[in-house]
């Protein structure tokens, strides 16, 4: 591995030029966190790579969603003495030609990308002067985000997708709950107030005011795959479903990968990056494997009073690529069945034409659920209520 000599400073612009690689990539980088990671280079020495990248990912990495883009960014930057001076340049007014086609990560692909000086970038257009995000994208931008695949977007754009996707709201269906309240349209005499207005007209009963039934939305539980397969949809999609069931009262929320964690706690926050935050320090197997029937057991044992009067509306967000014994399974889920009002399944793989439920875990979900909904894209999330009374219709 070469990262330059010291003595000359090739090793700290090297440094530093990765730090501006990775903060590009979306990854929180600093100018003490690059002063930290030289140093950190320096201690464990330059003969193995492997322990140079072990001691800078311990210094720039603090989230779990981060380290598997360090690590592609790593390997790729480093991979000879030419690339840090080659992506340095694309700091300077000119850059490269267009590089090679890859299949690296979005964010990778954008912080390897060439960008222009301040100078050179495009005219807009005059029909597109009009801005409805953020003074930075345009209407036909915005449609376009509305239909892409989450794990196709770039950090940047991935970023702007997250912030709108907190603006979707997701109206719940309601049940009339037992208790009642006075109203038109009631079933039933309110006795109390006819009672009360009586006595103001001498005991004249001149009406009969009714009680009907409180709507209540249904309770709610979601079961959100963090594995590594759905790395690029957990994090958009808990910040939606903090923010479209806000004022939701009885929510619980759980992640799970290869054991069961309990983030309702952090739902309770009322910001979404605080929330995100909170629950980015609770889930200790994120980008793991994915164990449901283990989960589905812990959650048997520990949470089942979560399971309010076979009402409660049941989402299990993931791809169902399980890793466990599917025996377990189905047994957890057909307990799960049992237990709530409805169990939906969603599912972004519903984004691939013809896509068919043939793993073990997917074969098992789609026996056990209600029905099936795709979650891969904002227009997707926007006519999730819809598709979730359309099933509880049928």
């Amino acid at each position: 591995m070469q990262l330059g000599d010291s003595r000359t400073g090739k090793l700290a612009d090297n440094i530093a030029g990765f730090g501006r690689a990775l903060r590009r990539a979306g990854v929180r980088v600093d100018s003490s966190r690059i002063v930290l990671a030289t140093r950190a280079a320096m201690a464990v020495g330059l003969e193995r790579k492997e322990d140079v990248s072990a001691a800078m990912e311990a210094v720039f990495v603090t989230r779990e969603q981060d380290r598997l883009v360090f690590r592609e960014l790593f390997d790729t930057y480093f991979r000879n003495p030419e690339i840090a001076q080659k992506l340095l340049s694309q700091l300077l007014p000119s850059a490269e030609g267009k590089a090679e086609p890859s299949k690296r990560r979005p964010r990778v692909r954008e912080a390897l990308s060439p960008q222009k000086s301040f100078g050179q970038q495009a005219k807009p257009k005059q029909e597109d002067q009009k801005v409805e995000f953020d003074a930075a994208m345009t209407a036909s931008d915005i449609r376009r985000l509305h239909h892409a695949d989450f794990n196709a977007l770039s950090g940047t754009e991935y970023r702007l997708v997250e912030r709108l996707a907190r603006d979707i709201r997701l109206p719940l269906p309601t049940y009339d709950s037992r208790r009642t309240r006075p109203g038109p349209g009631g079933t039933r005499p309110h006795w109390q107030r006819a009672l009360r207005r009586a006595v103001r007209h001498g005991g004249e009963l001149m009406e009969l005011p009714q009680l009907s039934r409180r709507e209540q939305p249904l309770p709610l539980m979601v079961l959100v795959d963090v594995s590594g397969s759905m790395e690029r949809y957990t994090r958009l999609l808990l910040a939606f479903l903090h923010a479209a069931t806000r004022h939701h009262r009885r929510r619980d929320v759980f992640a799970f990968g290869t054991r069961l964690t309990d983030l309702t706690p952090a739902f309770r926050l009322a910001d979404t990056d605080d929330m995100l935050v909170a629950a980015n320090e609770l889930i200790a197997d994120f980008a793991g494997g994915t164990q449901l029937g283990a989960s589905l057991q812990a959650l048997q044992q520990d949470h089942a009073r979560r399971l309010v009067g076979r009402r409660t509306l049941v989402l299990i967000v993931s791809d169902g690529l399980d890793t466990g014994e599917p025996t377990a399974l189905s047994e957890s889920l057909a307990w799960l069945r049992r237990r709530c009002g409805r169990l939906l399944w969603l599912n972004p793989l519903l984004r691939f034409e013809g896509y068919a439920p043939l793993a073990r875990g997917a074969a098992a979900l789609h026996t056990h659920a209600h029905g099936m909904l795709a979650v891969h894209n904002l227009s997707k999330l926007e006519d999730l209520a819809a598709s979730i009374a359309a099933v509880l219709r049928r």
